[in-house]
């Protein structure tokens, strides 16, 4: 029978508008601006201490509109009525509370259910919600302090196989110094590094009756050092912002040592500052040989704290950097550990280092850099007052100590970690990547919707305003069959917008401008069909047959243009980057979300209506 769907397809239909439905619903529920305190050290954050934030706000003149404490993270958070009072009720709370930490944040009004399946509102981009922006400096003294650690243990471990003799002296003015018995000694030993090694400087000289060569990076190779630390770091931050979970974020170098880094719609800096300011740069080094001096070793403590300080060689094997992949897992004796996967230079270097020592202990260390605010003062306008200076304490544990049993090579594994958490969280950072050069945060800032509140409230205006003027333009011309192409309409805006928040896909205004567009597409495909439904009747077919062939004919022009469509939009979101790609997203989406809603939703609701009925004159 013409104009009739089997059961099983209005089932279908039904079952993705419900879904569509529940996935669409969050975006009523929009994040409230909010502000988060947690406690310092040892602190517990408790709802009376909500409850006196929220009194001092008050009296402020805040309006807050609920609290939520949160146990498990020792932290609560004070729901406000308007983002523009999220940076006056910082101020306000950290002066009135000086025993807490406190951060800008968004409070979800999403209610559990929805969030328990994974619904969750649609992201705004930095131009409509706002976010963070943080400016990261690379420490290259640092890069280049542990580029010649590395170079140092390699020309050792050349002079032991050549059975050399040399004594090793400190650093002196970023060189390394070799101390050797007499000058033919010496002599031989700078043509066997200038032959195996091409990035130093050599410069002899005697001192205090010794022959000492000073090793220097060239400037060729500091460069290239340079070059690669800020690659490296950007590469790293990149890495780690997608395991953040944050859409359109901008990521680019400033200059030759910094990165600026811009988070739409995250305001909590605490968690995103810890991610990307951590360094979880890893080393790996030998324990000293009894006897060693504090010139060639160093002494550190283990990370849990329960175990007695060991001399550690200051010379690295690698450094995690050359890292690949790090995964979380569990011993056979069922305690936490990382195994670790390096690339093949890394692993040529290990193998090299754990085959001549066979017997003896490796250290894996982790080193981080940890922010230390001083006050200084300094005399403004005649008046006296303390001025912040952050500065950077670099604090370097033991992770693991283990006899090497037998040579190793591009895979092994860490262990001596705590608990699960630690292990996900080193392998997370080190599947990130390392770190090249330990980075500081040189300036952090709460950044506001770029084109402001009036813009954004006129493009989604326009958005509003374009589809009453379709809807009105489209039911004079076809009457009722224009008052189901609008039905059409409304389930593919829901359908659109649900798979974009299902997708996690940024909503920007560009992308608005897509929606818009898409709108007018969708009708547009009800309209070639309407309008082949109204030839053939107009020719003298049966209004069924009519019906039949005007969805038939018209699917192949439909389709055509899509397709076009959807080719111009892969083109503009391959080749393009920021505002145009998130048009070409929003587009390509749309294109596909129209075709279903025009010709399958839309066929659906003429099926059922006049489907299978008699009808001598069709008003379209």
């Amino acid at each position: 029978m013409l104009n009739k769907y089997p059961f099983w397809k209005y089932v279908l239909i039904l079952a993705i508008l419900a879904i569509s439905c529940i996935y669409f619903a969050p975006n009523f529920y929009p994040d409230d601006p909010a502000i988060q305190i947690t406690g310092v050290s040892t602190a517990v954050i408790s709802q009376a201490d909500l409850e006196r934030a929220s009194k001092v706000l008050t009296d402020a003149g805040i309006q807050v509109k609920k609290t939520t404490l949160a146990t498990k993270t020792n932290s609560g958070l004070l729901h406000l009525t308007k983002a523009e009072d999220q940076l006056l009720a910082k101020d306000i709370v950290s002066k009135a509370m000086g025993d807490i930490v406190v951060t800008l944040n968004l409070a979800q009004t999403t209610p559990k259910w929805l969030r328990s399946i994974g619904a969750q509102p649609m992201k705004r981009g930095l131009d409509l919600s706002g976010g963070v922006h943080f400016l990261l400096e690379v420490d290259m003294n640092k890069a280049l302090d542990a580029r010649l650690k590395v170079y140092e243990n390699d020309v050792k471990i050349l002079l032991r196989n050549e059975k050399i003799r040399y004594r090793s002296l400190p650093e002196f003015n970023g060189a390394i110094q070799l101390a050797f018995p007499d000058e033919t000694t010496r002599e031989l030993a700078h043509n066997l590094i200038r032959k195996k090694f091409n990035d130093f400087d050599i410069v002899s000289a005697n001192q205090s009756n010794q022959a000492i060569l000073l090793l220097t990076i060239n400037l060729a190779k500091t460069a290239e050092v340079r070059a690669y630390s800020i690659k490296q770091n950007l590469t790293t931050v990149r890495n780690r912002v997608n395991e953040l979970g944050v859409s359109e974020p901008i990521v680019q170098q400033q200059g030759e040592n910094r990165i600026v880094v811009e988070l739409p719609g995250i305001q909590d800096t605490a968690e995103a500052r810890r991610i990307l300011g951590k360094t979880a740069n890893l080393e790996f080094r030998l324990a000293a040989e009894p006897g060693s001096t504090y010139a060639a070793s160093e002494e550190l403590e283990f990370y849990e704290g329960n175990r007695p300080s060991v001399l550690i060689e200051r010379g690295l094997i690698i450094t995690g950097d050359r890292v690949v992949d790090a995964k979380a897992s569990f011993s056979e004796h069922g305690m936490p550990e990382v195994n670790i996967h390096l690339d093949n230079y890394g692993g040529e270097l290990m193998s090299r280092a754990t085959r001549n020592n066979i017997g003896r202990s490796m250290a894996v260390i982790f080193i981080e850099q940890h922010p230390v605010t001083k006050y200084t003062k300094q005399v403004v306008a005649g008046v006296e007052i303390d001025v912040p200076m952050q500065t950077f304490k670099e604090e370097k544990k033991i992770i693991s100590l283990a006899i090497i049993q037998s040579s190793l090579s591009t895979q092994f594994r860490i262990t001596g970690l705590n608990n699960q958490g630690e292990s996900s969280e080193l392998a997370l950072l080190l599947r990130a990547g390392s770190l090249a050069a330990p980075m500081y945060v040189a300036e952090e800032r709460t950044i506001g919707p770029s084109l402001g509140i009036d813009n954004i409230t006129k493009g989604i205006g326009a958005a509003l305003w374009g589809m009453l003027f379709i809807s009105l333009f489209i039911m004079t011309i076809y009457r009722f069959f224009g008052l189901i192409a609008i039905v059409a309409l409304v389930a593919n805006i829901v359908i659109l917008l649900a798979l974009m928040s299902i997708l996690g896909v940024t909503l920007t205004l560009p992308g608005i401008a897509g929606i818009v567009l898409t709108m007018g597409m969708a009708v547009d495909a009800n309209v070639l069909i309407f309008s082949r439904i109204r030839e053939e009747i107009s020719a003298g077919m049966r209004v069924q047959r009519a019906i039949n062939e005007g969805f038939s004919r018209a699917f192949t022009a439909i389709f055509d243009s899509s397709l076009i469509t959807l080719l111009v939009g892969w083109i503009l979101f391959v080749m393009c980057t920021g505002p145009v790609k998130g048009f070409a997203v929003t587009m390509s989406m749309g294109i596909m979300t129209s075709m279903f809603t025009a010709i399958i939703v839309t066929r659906a609701i003429v099926n059922l209506i006049f489907g299978g009925r008699h009808f001598k004159k069709l008003w379209i």
